[in-house]
């Protein structure tokens, strides 16, 4: 059950296998399929994996917070978005919903945008404990989630 426990299995695994399901029970069938919108998929985790692989390689730590980065990383997609692997969930789940314009897809992406906002901030919390003055300039210069505007 730990693997389930995991966010990245839950956004990439679970719930598009249960939205799916779900949607195919009410339908009948396969869902009808939004080609346009799996580009949001493709996009949201390829930026996912890729942001978290640059995460790795210039601030340490583990692939969550559960092991904390070693380094402050404010550079490369840093430098736009606080939160660019937090987002690129969102991105995914965002295509969910509108590739099967399901109703179940846009409440998990909008569950999931409530518990990742929640999430945000206490990931805040720990990073300025850990990296003091630094990380609050940082918070002060770059938005939460869409550069330039929140």
């Amino acid at each position: 059950m730990s693997w389930l426990s995991r966010t990245p299995v839950r956004t990439f695994v679970l719930w598009p296998v249960v939205v799916v399901g779900a949607d195919a029970a009410l339908q009948g069938g396969f869902p009808r399929i939004e080609l346009w919108a799996l580009t949001l998929l493709v996009w949201g985790f390829l930026q996912y994996r890729l942001v978290g692989r640059y995460r790795l390689r210039h601030g340490g730590g583990g692939p969550g917070l559960s092991v904390a980065p070693e380094r402050l990383v404010t550079a490369g997609p840093y430098r736009f978005c606080r939160n660019p692997m937090y987002l690129g969930h969102l991105i995914f789940l965002a295509g969910l919903a509108l590739a099967l314009r399901s109703w179940l897809g846009a409440a998990v992406f909008v569950a999931h945008a409530i518990w990742f906002q929640w999430r945000v901030r206490s990931d805040e919390e720990r990073l300025t404990l850990l990296f003091g003055d630094p990380y609050r300039d940082y918070l002060s210069r770059v938005k939460r989630w869409i550069p330039g505007i929140l």
